[in-house]
């Protein structure tokens, strides 16, 4: 007698492969589109001949299953088939963070091992830069808006439309081990060199069935179905586009890549071909609020998830005025990433109580176990107000980071991913992220969350942006300094006054009144978007 179910010898078990999400919409919405920048248009049907000519020539190129492939591009549809085609032949997708400095893209290259690089001909004057430095690239892809001539040092193996074109529009793709690495990506962080992460093909599947899950599941607020129209507003190299084009794909409907994010661009698309759903940093929502061409789009119909920062009240405010459905989601680099939705599912709430909910981190999406516990890995009360770390368990998480055990284990300690998230739950299991444990604030012996405090001085009204970091102090051990880019003239007492407000009624610990004001022209990013407050501490606060 087994424990395990009987298996005819000629049956067939389907393993969760990436080339697997691509049957439904091919079937279903063979006509249906997807779009670069508005200027080129492809259905689903050439969509998947373009990936089957794509994985011929990587065969061709001599890519064996197992090796790497780096690429380095804009949003576009070229990043779509790639995220398909190189996995599907049993490679590994590697999508460089352009936005980073010419020696950490070297050491991320260097790192992964790349085989060959598809690069965008804006960023051949980088890899001139470190071309002599790559230790395993044997060769690389230009890709180009408009075919053209290049002029560079670069040894180039082709030119990607070319390469299609010549190439065969049919390949059968065979099994292999779901288990397979799929892609790999480096984080952001804000201490020494960027940690590479990884996923298997079973993980980016089930990411992509329990995020469909979670969004289609919706009956009203924050839904994502068939008739949306999708377009990422996050670099396809962070994350794998918060693995949204794999859902868009699956659940076949209209695509838009923008290319390089401009705002009046991304606002143009959006009205042009009727973009329902996207998701960003609270960043780009600031960039496309002071575009001209703001105030005259409509965004009634648009649906944005908000991630990477937390969600400031006076901007989702500013962004539901406008008809925007605006919500959380929580993640990060190392859990594929979605683990959490802010969705609303309570009728008759007031403005400011729909803001409240929207503004949190969510509730765990299925098949996330998501805990909120103390340093003895015990959960804190449900009540809203106490605070202990996130920590998660979940079948899309990094099983390590890739060749640094130490960091693995540190990440993996006591059998949950440790996040660096302080948090609370409440009675309905909305989570809040209050900081990052390395960026609270302690004052005599209180903990000061910075996030609260930039919230609270993000709604005063002459204040643009905001970022708060914990300075040194000899009375009090460390007391926060707000670095405020202002939209209008405004003095650092009136800020504090702004703040006291909040004291007096209890929303935040008197001793945030020890707060110090610095005006600044700007506030650094990493470069994914994130308030850089490592940056902001070597700048303003050592010596």
């Amino acid at each position: 007698m087994t424990d395990f179910t009987e298996k005819t010898q000629s049956a067939y078990s389907y393993p969760l492969l990436i080339k697997n999400l691509l049957y439904s919409p091919v079937v279903d919405t063979p006509r249906q589109e997807i779009v670069y920048r508005g200027e080129k248009r492809f259905t689903y049907e050439q969509f998947r001949r373009r990936v089957c000519r794509l994985a011929n020539v990587l065969v061709e190129l001599g890519v064996q299953p197992g090796d790497t492939i780096g690429v380095m591009d804009w949003d576009s549809h070229r990043y779509l088939e790639c995220f398909f085609a190189v996995p599907m032949i049993g490679a590994v997708l590697h999508t460089v963070n352009v936005k980073l400095s010419p020696e950490q893209v070297l050491y991320t290259l260097n790192h992964a091992e790349d085989d060959y690089i598809f690069v965008n001909e804006e960023f051949l004057p980088l890899l001139e830069q470190i071309k002599a430095r790559l230790d395993m690239v044997k060769g690389y892809v230009v890709l180009q808006d408009e075919y053209r001539q290049t002029e560079t040092t670069v040894p180039l193996t082709g030119e990607y439309e070319t390469l299609l074109a010549a190439a065969p529009e049919a390949h059968a793709f065979a099994d292999f081990d779901e288990n397979r690495r799929a892609t790999t990506f480096y984080t952001t962080g804000t201490t020494g060199m960027p940690k590479g992460v990884f996923f298997s093909h079973r993980q980016l599947v089930l990411h992509t069935l329990a995020t469909l899950s979670a969004l289609s599941s919706a009956a009203k607020q924050g839904r994502f179905h068939r008739e949306d129209v999708y377009m990422p507003i996050t670099p396809m190299f962070h994350v794998h586009a918060w693995g949204f084009p794999y859902i868009a794909t699956f659940t076949g409907v209209k695509q838009v890549y923008p290319g390089k994010y401009m705002p009046s661009n991304v606002l143009r698309l959006i009205a042009q071909e009727k973009v329902t759903f996207s998701h960003c940093v609270p960043t780009i929502l600031h960039l496309l609020m002071n575009d001209p061409t703001f105030a005259d789009t409509d965004l009634s119909a648009w649906k944005v998830v908000i991630g990477g920062a937390a969600l400031p009240k006076a901007l989702c405010r500013a962004y539901l005025r406008k008809g925007v459905d605006i919500f959380s989601g929580y993640g990060m680099s190392e859990t594929c990433p979605v683990l959490s939705l802010a969705q609303v599912d309570e009728d008759d709430l007031s403005e400011e109580q729909e803001i409240e909910i929207r503004c949190k981190t969510g509730r765990a999406i299925p098949l996330v176990d998501l805990r909120v516990v103390d340093t003895d890995m015990h959960d804190v009360g449900g009540d809203g107000r106490s605070v202990g770390e996130v920590v998660v368990r979940s079948p899309w998480l990094t099983q390590a980071y890739l060749k640094d055990k130490r960091n693995s284990e540190l990440l993996w300690q006591g059998g949950y991913l440790h996040t660096g998230d302080v948090a609370s739950i409440d009675d309905r299991a909305y989570v809040s992220i209050t900081d990052r444990i390395k960026d609270v604030i302690k004052i005599g012996g209180e903990w000061i969350s910075s996030l609260e405090l930039e919230d609270v001085i993000s709604q005063h009204p002459s204040v643009a942006e905001v970022a708060v970091v914990g300075k040194a102090d000899e009375k009090w051990g460390e007391r926060p300094l707000a670095l405020v880019v202002a939209k209008e003239k405004v003095g650092a007492k009136e800020l504090v006054r702004h703040v006291q407000g909040f004291t007096d009624t209890g929303i935040l610990n008197k001793q945030a009144l020890l707060l110090k004001v610095e005006l600044v022209d700007s506030i650094d990013k990493t470069s994914v978007g994130k308030i850089d407050k490592k940056l902001l501490r070597e700048k303003y606060l050592i010596p």
